[in-house]
This record gives structure tokens, sequence and C-alpha cells, in this order.
């Protein structure tokens, strides 16, 4: 899988090795390398206008480890690859790649550092070919993949924005809160998602209470949902989260969202 964003991801330009465990056998291999952008072509204008500046882009690789065979065997994976197991080998190499820059954030200790998202990358590949042709960026055989769709969303966003900056409306923390355990959960940080989860729940039940006329119901389920979020929180300390604790985590996680959707739309 292939990937090329604008800017930079946050990791060294290099080759990373991706391991379960110290003395496993390797996973996957990543390539993080940069390339300028084209400048676009300047217009005649009757005024002096500033040349545009360069833009970096980050091309990033995950090359699975695990041999393909032969090149019949290679055109059936990328069939899948492009089909439908589309989503599984894609999200598979989208963590090797955000684990990365999660790794990344947490050594240069920059909050800022944002995950991959395959929605802002300029192009998606997918291909096979051998380790030095795709850590190049060459191929022996490779398809372009579709941008991801966008999400439904019942507000415009730019609506809401305005509201903001105009100070017609408020954010709560909550809504942050919510939007870090969402992104944890989505790139597989289930630990984190579930420590995130449990403040964003506390938050949300408080900052709320001045729409309970309206939202009385969802007030009542967020608040019978306290215990199994506190409960996988204390076990995510402890350590992994087991599966069915990872979906109390979700189905919570989502029930709040639709609260938080509730109450914008209001």
């Amino acid at each position: 899988m292939q990937w090329e964003f604008p800017g930079r991801l946050g990791p060294e330009p290099g080759r990373y090795i991706a391991r379960r465990f110290a003395g496993d056998d390797v996973r996957a291999v990543l390539v993080i390398g940069g390339l300028d952008a084209p400048r676009r072509r300047r217009r005649r204008a009757r005024r002096a206008e500033p040349d545009p500046a360069e833009v970096e882009v980050t091309r990033a690789t995950v090359i699975d480890a695990a041999p393909l065979g032969e090149l019949d065997s290679a055109d059936v994976w990328l069939g899948r690859a492009i089909g439908d197991d589309a989503a599984r080998i894609t999200g598979d190499a989208l963590a090797v790649l955000n684990q990365a820059i999660a790794g990344h954030r947490i050594a240069a200790g920059l909050p800022w550092a944002a995950d991959a998202d395959p929605a802002r990358a300029l192009v998606c590949r997918v291909g096979y070919g051998t380790g030095e042709q795709v850590a190049d960026g060459e191929w022996e055989s490779a398809r372009e993949l579709p941008p991801p769709a966008a999400p439904r969303r019942m507000l415009a966003p730019a609506e809401r924005v305005a509201a903001l900056l105009g100070g017609r409306e408020v954010a709560l923390a909550c809504e942050e809160l919510t939007l870090r355990a969402r992104g944890d959960l989505t790139y597989g940080r289930e630990r984190e998602a579930a420590l995130q989860l449990s403040v964003a729940l506390e938050a949300a039940l408080a900052e709320l209470e001045g729409w309970r006329a309206q939202l009385g119901e969802r007030l009542d389920e967020l608040a019978a949902l306290r215990d199994q979020v506190s409960a996988a929180a204390a076990e995510a300390l402890r350590g992994g989260l087991e599966p069915e604790s990872t979906a109390a985590v979700e189905a919570a996680l989502g029930r709040l969202e639709a609260a938080l959707r509730a109450r914008a739309a209001l």
C-alpha cells in the first residue's frame, strides 16, 4: 500500500521494520520518502504576484513481508486488494503507518502530529513487486484506489464554524475529548480509546445537563453506560482490552457521538 500526503507526516525519511514484539518475525516494512509537488503554472497578471511556495509531499509505502509467490498468485491477491478484501488490506497497512506516526508523536513530544487520514491523501495505490521496486515507488503491477467516501453529516461544518467564531455557539470540552477517543479507536489504540472515553463521558454528562429538557432520554442513556465504560478504562490500566470490552467502548462511543450530534442540531 502506498499513499502520498501533502506536507510531512512526522517520521524521518527512511526504512522502518514493523514487528509485533522484539524477536518476532518481520510483519511489514515501512518506507517514508519525500518529493516536491510540481509548482502551479503562473497566469499572466497586471500586478506582481508572489511565487507559490514549494509543497513537500510525503510518500509512505507499507510493504507486507509475506511473499505473494508467483505472478498468478500475486494477481489474485491484487484482485482481492481492490475488491472484497480492500478494507482489511488497506486498514492493516494504515495501522502500520499510524503506529509509526504515533511513535514519532511520543518520541518527539509533538501533540499536534496528526494520524494519517486516507481522506487527505493525494493518491492511494496498491500493488506488488520486489522489495526494492516498491520501496523506490516502482511496481510490477499496481492500481490506484478511489478516495474514501466522505461521511454523511447532518449539519454543514462551515455553518457551525461560523457560529463558533461568531460567538453564537460554544464548543464543549467533551466534543474534543470524544473526537480523540474516536481517533484512538479507529487506529487500533483500544486502551487509549477506553481511557479517553471515560473522561469524555463524564465531561458530557456534566456539560450537557443544561440541555436536559431536550436531551433527557439521551443523558439517562449515557449515565447508564458509566459502569461499563469505567470497567473498560480500569481494564485498560491493567493492560490490553478483551474483545468484549472493545465492543463496549465502540457501542458507548457511538451513543455519546449521537447525543452530541443531537445537541448540535438544537
